[in-house]
């Protein structure tokens, strides 16, 4: 079964020499900056050559050199409904440089990871946006393989596990991601510099859930930004930590006219960084931590609201002292009385800027945990705060991989969750096993529930401060 070319002649010159010419004229043009690490996937446009070309070629020179490697391609269905990830399991693509085959082991191991991907080659007949991308892997690859697997609206759970299908089937093989997308489409330069900048700097942040989130509530665009999403979740499991931006560019750009429809376009890098550099997977993350400065900033918004609403029922404004405590960030406030816990409350995901989450958990924590009655206007005194900022959420490759002391749990089977705090296994002196029985429990399920099939296991660092180090801050 070979799939023939849809929009060869259309999107990209449909003889041989002419394709051959252009692409190599555009990675020979493209500067890429020095990225260090070992490359696990990329993000690329899918229009026309003339126009997305020269960008999509900042992340194919990446790859010049590479040999024997399969690349799983991710797109976006512009053609046909799809309620599966649709995957084109065996046979080659023709192109106007030759045939590519299809890795119909990786292919089949893919799909037997999880029901969401199913076998349909139909689906892929008219589409360009995985198409496109074929003869820059044929002019920059000395062997390859191809597994197109084809996206439309998921959720973000259904990315996560198109994500965490691919990652488990690449395990231990030579394996490249690649997502397809374009970015804004509209009639406005200004419009499309202000959202891509939006986009790209979500992709550069390398939070999958974060990003997808973004698009749903349209303040990021990305018509392939399902196959984004699903490439973020994969590169996070096959090791990758950080995202390099390559270069970033719009059709009115290229064209050189301000004005009438204009299409966004960028080129990504999704890297990890030598094993040899650190022997944990999830410690490979670049620092989320705050400076003194920012943690008094903090105790200090929380001191003020907590006085303030336990006295006056009022929560006073605030306003962040840096720029970054109005990131979007998980956090816990937790009050301690004469060294036992008085209340503890917080954010898990990233929804609320992180200088709102902690006055709204410094109330909460001193009025809504159901283990303590309300606060007292004499016990504020007494009171000590401690703040725990969270990192992202990222998927655990291994439970082997915790490091107590450092990394929190969160487990989600079904409708059952729960979370503990980094610290909470060092105050109770128990061991990674201990750690991981003690989990399941607090999302009320059996021990050893976080091996079930179905068991989602998440781990994040977080960053703890509080009074008894820093000083209580008026």
């Amino acid at each position: 079964m070979t799939r023939q070319p849809a929009v060869a002649g259309q999107f990209y010159p449909g003889d041989a020499k002419t394709l051959t010419a252009m692409v190599d004229s555009m990675l020979s043009s493209a500067e890429v900056p020095e990225v260090s690490g070992t490359l696990v996937g990329i993000q690329v446009p899918h229009a026309g050559y003339p126009f997305s070309g020269p960008t999509a070629a900042h992340a194919f020179k990446l790859l010049q050199g590479v040999d024997s490697v399969t690349v799983v391609i991710l797109g976006t269905s512009h053609r046909v409904m799809l309620d599966k990830a649709a995957v084109y399991a065996r046979g080659s693509w023709h192109t106007p440089l030759g045939d590519v085959a299809v890795d119909e082991a990786l292919a089949k191991e893919i799909l037997a990871q999880d029901e969401f991907l199913a076998g349909m080659p139909g689906a892929h007949a008219q589409e360009h946006s995985i198409e496109v991308e074929v003869p820059f892997l044929q002019r920059v690859l000395g062997s390859l393989k191809i597994v197109p697997i084809m996206l439309l609206q998921p959720t973000f759970e259904q990315c996560e596990r198109v994500g965490k299908a691919i990652a488990a089937a690449a395990k231990g093989k030579k394996v490249v991601l690649l997502a397809s997308s374009d970015l804004y489409h509209g009639e406005s330069y200004d419009e499309a510099n202000r959202v891509d900048s939006v986009s790209v700097g979500l992709m550069a942040k390398f939070d999958p859930q974060a990003f997808h989130a973004a698009l749903e509530r349209d303040e990021a665009q990305a018509c392939g930004g399902n196959a984004i999403t699903a490439l973020m979740v994969a590169a996070r499991q096959m090791g990758a930590d950080n995202a390099v931006v390559l270069a970033q560019t719009n059709s009115n750009d290229v064209t050189g006219e301000r004005g009438g429809y204009c299409v966004g376009y960028s080129a990504v890098a999704f890297v990890a960084r030598d094993m040899t550099e650190t022997s944990d997977v999830s410690d490979r993350v670049p620092s989320d931590d705050l400076t003194e400065r920012e943690q008094k900033g903090l105790l200090r918004i929380a001191r003020s609201t907590l006085e303030s609403y336990i006295r006056s029922g009022k929560v006073p404004e605030a306003k962040p002292p840096t720029p970054r405590l109005s990131e979007k960030r998980g956090a816990f406030v937790s009050l301690h009385e004469r060294g036992g816990l008085r209340g503890c409350i917080g954010y898990v995901e990233a929804v609320k800027p992180l200088y709102q989450a902690v006055r709204e958990m410094a109330v909460a924590a001193s009025t809504e945990d159901p283990r303590f009655p309300p606060v007292k206007v004499e016990e504020l005194d007494k009171i000590d705060i401690e703040i725990t900022v969270l990192s992202p959420l990222r998927p655990l490759p291994s439970p082997d991989s915790i490091i107590v002391g450092k990394h929190g749990l969160v487990i989600r089977k079904g409708f059952h969750s729960g979370l503990l705090l980094p610290q909470v296994p060092v105050e109770q002196g128990w061991d990674r096993e201990q750690f991981l029985t003690h989990i399941c429990l607090k999302a009320g399920l059996p021990p050893g529930s976080y091996e079930d099939k179905d068991a989602q296991l998440f781990t994040f660092t977080g960053q703890v401060f509080g009074e008894k180090e820093l000083g209580r801050q008026q």
